[in-house]
């Protein structure tokens, strides 16, 4: 197995063509689904051809994360968005099962990326976007020392709710390699 990024429990790996299965099963899920603020339904079909064509776009890196322990995956990450004048790019992470939840793989996870992002693509800021009612992945952001920039109050109506968008984002001289 391929390891890009090898951390003490998870290690993230390149997105591989069976991984598109692991990712439709999570959005069948509904608490996976709200956690993401996805609301449309895919085909595996359309899955396969976005991270197809996510191979060829130069504005971001996705990666498989990887459970050390069984080999299972457990969930994916990206950083994109990735603007090389500026030194910006964006996060994004889903851990697919609840069973997964609260363990510290998606931290750890986060944690790989954005070492790679600070020190490997010479990034600056990294920022990322978390819905108001995912107070578990706010806490972790907070510990990885990313700050609460700002608020786009009520842009997600999910299930009848309207719920704020929170912008949270991290520089490089804020970031601890250890954490």
């Amino acid at each position: 197995m391929k390891k890009y990024l090898d951390g003490k429990r998870v290690y993230l790996r390149p997105f591989e063509e069976g991984d598109a299965i692991h990712i439709y099963e999570a959005l069948l899920n509904s608490e996976f689904r709200k956690l993401t603020g996805t609301q449309t339904f895919f085909a595996i079909d359309d899955i396969k051809a976005a991270y197809e064509k996510f191979k060829e776009d130069r504005t971001r890196l996705d990666f498989t994360i990887m459970l050390k322990e069984t080999g299972a995956v457990i969930g994916d990450v990206a950083l994109n968005e990735i603007d090389y004048l500026n030194n910006n790019g964006n996060v994004r992470i889903g851990i697919y099962d609840q069973e997964h939840y609260g363990k510290g793989y998606g931290p750890e996870a986060l944690q790989l990326l954005l070492e790679y992002g600070f020190e490997v693509c010479n990034l600056y800021r990294i920022s990322l976007n978390v819905f108001e009612y995912n107070k578990r992945a706010i806490k972790a952001y907070e510990k990885l020392g990313f700050v609460k920039e700002g608020v786009l109050r009520g842009e997600l109506l999910y299930d009848g709710t309207y719920y704020d968008n929170i912008l949270m984002s991290i520089l490089r001289p804020e970031f601890k390699t250890e954490n």
